[in-house]
């Protein structure tokens, strides 16, 4: 599934994070890698020609510190989401790597750099900013009967290793004035139907996969999910992002909004 790799790099710290796991993912699955470097502002022809140098000879020392995958390095120039969004309809990339640098301040209905980028990218987005840059092995999906969620299950396993174990949690939201037993048989059947839709979507993933792991968790989206990430320390969190309509598309949904702000791991958002 993932053939081709690009990631977004400024040149920051927080890039070289996700250079380093965009690197091991590339050897992984095999993959092609290209680094985008945006140069905001206008630069002349020379200018450019050598900004591109230096950024080639920079980009390729980090790399070749962190593994032996080569790749392609590009220079462009202009506002940095934009840039971004229109490289990604240029080459059939399976996956956009990105940091969680902000360098923009968040502006109205629009928020920061990431965030336009989340709301626009068409292929997987994954939020690199765990220190360890080993593979994944451990790794948290939010898990409902929609289709963007079933879209980020195939994708997390497809994404990680043989060895791997990926959760799938889904948070069911009970009314709160019902008698013990009827909400003892409601959890019931959402563990049945959680259960179900799992072992179904994972039936058409290839067998040589992670092991995957379901449950049912009663109470509020946000704060169970929170919960579970603490106790269970994963190194991913997949989620998907749902499709809008025109009139609310301009603000990212809330949960994807909320671990794009603060990331308790890598996250993969996934369409």
């Amino acid at each position: 599934m993932f053939k081709h790799i690009l990631i977004a790099h400024d040149l920051s710290q927080q890039a070289d994070v996700a250079l380093r796991r965009a690197a091991q993912l590339a050897e992984q699955h095999q993959a092609r890698l290209t680094l985008l470097h945006v140069a905001e502002g206008q630069h002349s022809s020379a200018s450019l020609k050598e900004l591109q140098q230096a950024t080639e000879q920079v980009l390729g020392e980090r790399l070749s510190s962190y593994s032996h995958c080569p790749a392609q390095v590009l220079i462009r120039q202009g506002k940095a989401s934009d840039v971004l969004l229109q490289a990604l309809t240029e080459e059939d990339y399976d996956l956009l790597v990105v940091g969680s640098h902000h360098k923009n301040k968040p502006e109205l209905f629009t928020g920061t750099n990431l965030e336009r980028i989340a709301r626009h990218c068409q292929v997987p987005l994954l939020l690199a900013c765990g220190q360890d840059s080993r593979a994944y092995q451990q790794a948290v999906l939010a898990i409902d009967s929609s289709l963007c969620a079933c879209k980020a299950l195939a994708c997390a396993y497809q994404l990680l290793p043989s060895t791997a174990q990926l959760h799938a949690v889904n948070i069911f939201s009970q009314p709160a004035k019902q008698s013990a037993s009827k909400a003892a048989a409601q959890l019931e059947i959402q563990q049945a139907l959680i259960g179900q839709l799992v072992d179904d979507e994972c039936s058409q993933l290839p067998s040589d996969g992670p092991s995957v792991s379901h449950e049912v968790v009663p109470g509020t989206l946000a704060g169970s999910l929170d919960q579970l990430i603490r106790q269970r320390r994963p190194q991913l969190l997949a989620l998907g992002q749902h499709s809008r309509s025109v009139l609310v598309n301009a603000l990212l949904g809330s949960l994807p909004a909320h671990y794009l702000r603060q990331a308790p791991c890598d996250v993969l958002l996934v369409k």
